[in-house]
């Protein structure tokens, strides 16, 4: 496990990261995503999401508007809460 203040310091970053994107659209999305779930993310869960935040803003948006199917590494649960379908993992 992580000592507690490199977890604090990768969820500060991802929250900057997840809010200062390429579009409103995207920081909206992302920002939003990490504000609303991240409280309660495991070590794994943190590091999907670095890897998601890796990926380009237009990709992320075709995948979660369903036009594009998402790569096979970003498929997971947490993916299915991004785009709030019916697997989607909920709030502990």
């Amino acid at each position: 496990m992580a000592p507690i203040i490199d977890r604090e310091l990768r969820l500060k970053r991802l929250r900057f990261r997840s809010s200062h994107r390429a579009t409103r659209e995207s920081d909206l999305l992302l920002g939003g995503f990490f504000d609303a779930r991240s409280a309660g993310w495991s070590d794994a869960e943190i590091a999907w999401f670095e890897t998601l935040l890796e990926e380009p803003d237009p990709d992320i948006t075709a995948w979660t508007m369903g036009t594009a199917a998402p790569p096979k590494h970003l498929e997971s649960p947490m993916f299915d809460a991004l785009i709030g379908g019916k697997n989607a993992a909920r709030p502990r």
